[in-house]
């Protein structure tokens, strides 16, 4: 049984305000272990739960006129990675994304501090998707430490990567008794996070349950100093991963939930009550499984659209010899939307001078165009791919998946 508990927050003789100056009475929050929880599916929400792992699964299936499923999961997890940093204020675009990606890995300073941050996003999914290769190794605390230590690296909060909280902390307001949520106290912290890697290592669920309650569970707990929510969003990727659903592609779930934060948030704020959290439990899973079966079914349709830009691209570069520099490069290019030469030498597993002649090539083509990443840096990018992805953005921003119809509930770029 979840319950609050009453505890009095000291005074701060040193506060600038009243209130700060004043001790006060909280509550915080406790939640129930997962491992042996008791969650009494109904018959409907069973049979969403199978369906929707259906639609995981057919997401990493193959898809007709893509060559492999590689560039279209790198893309996506970039743009999981974009969204899961927008619900929590951290506002950047996938082509912006790229770029910073791209300066970064020819060794330059990524001067944008949100970049930085999603860049440490995308890092910690690749972490977590790292640390689930292997089903059969128990996720540890650890494990779940280095998740939120990839977050963190070279961000402004890198003291605070993977470190496990020693104090009472809050969501919202100067302090817990203003909070609109408070987790619980740090003597808790421990057990309930043994608990989670516990619950995480097992089969007691189906995946999609044990994604959703991992990931209410992880918000609920909220051990770390900062990044909770992005490194909690990672762990659905991990279970998933883990539990052999979603084998190659990943599905973008927080673009869904980023559409509707609100309802998001109250879902997960549903679970914290005193006594049975069961019917908490469900309504939230309910809005979980419609989110990622959205994810699935709107990603299946991108895939869809990657498909005819790649048929586009070969249709500009016209013949093209099976298993060249330019065959593997166009295939990759989801996968490297903004690149050097040199970096694309090092995907493609191709000569510097053969990767060079192929990206001139793409360039007469028009299929990718030059730019710069720094003053000297000749790098370029894919041509029509950010364009295919704010239309999929749009589309996903849109209860009903149509922004001409039905408005975007958050802010999306510009149609193409």
């Amino acid at each position: 049984m979840g319950r609050y508990e009453a505890r009095t927050w000291p005074a701060d003789p040193s506060g600038a305000t009243r209130a700060e100056r004043t001790s006060c009475r909280y509550q915080a929050y406790v939640p129930e272990p997962l491992v042996g929880i008791d969650l009494d599916l109904s018959a409907s929400a069973a049979a969403d739960v199978v369906d929707v792992e259906q639609q995981v699964r057919h997401l990493n299936d193959a898809h007709p006129g893509l060559a492999n499923l590689e560039p279209l999961a790198r893309f996506l997890l970039r743009a999981e990675a974009v969204a899961s940093s927008n619900i929590e204020g951290l506002v950047l675009n996938v082509r912006r994304l790229a770029r910073s990606e791209a300066a970064e890995r020819e060794g330059l300073p990524v001067t944008d501090e949100t970049a930085r941050a999603v860049l440490g996003n995308v890092k910690a999914l690749d972490e977590a998707l790292t640390l689930a290769s292997d089903p059969n190794m128990p996720v540890t605390v650890d494990d779940i430490g280095m998740v939120h230590k990839a977050l963190l690296v070279g961000t402004r909060d890198e003291r605070w990567a993977g470190v496990v909280r020693s104090e009472q902390n809050w969501i919202g307001g100067v302090n817990p008794c203003s909070a609109a949520f408070v987790p619980p106290p740090e003597a808790y912290v421990p057990a309930l996070l043994d608990d989670l890697a516990a619950y995480i290592s097992g089969e007691e669920h189906p995946a999609l349950l044990q994604a959703a309650l991992a990931h209410s569970q992880f918000e609920t707990i909220h051990p770390f100093a900062d990044g909770n929510g992005r490194a909690g969003r990672a762990l659905i990727q991990l279970v998933l991963r883990r539990r052999g659903v979603a084998t190659r592609v990943v599905p973008p779930v927080s673009l869904v939930l980023a559409t509707q934060a609100d309802t998001y948030i109250d879902a997960l704020d549903q679970t914290r009550v005193d006594g049975s959290t069961v019917s908490g439990q469900l309504l939230w899973v309910e809005l979980f499984l419609s989110a990622a079966g959205r994810a699935c079914r709107d990603s299946s349709q991108f895939a869809t659209d990657l498909a005819s830009l790649e048929s586009s691209w070969r249709s500009s570069l016209g013949r093209v010899r099976a298993n060249s520099a330019t065959d593997l490069l166009v295939t990759a290019l989801p996968s490297l939307p903004v690149f050097s030469v040199a970096t694309a030498a090092t995907h493609i597993a191709r000569t510097f001078q053969a990767t060079s002649e192929a990206v001139n090539r793409l360039v007469q083509a028009g299929v990718v165009r030059q730019m710069k990443v720094g003053r000297r840096n000749r790098t370029f990018e894919a041509v029509g791919l950010f364009e295919a992805f704010t239309g999929f953005e749009r589309l996903l921003a849109s209860p009903g998946a149509d922004t001409q119809m039905s408005p975007s509930e958050r802010p999306v770029p510009q149609r193409p």
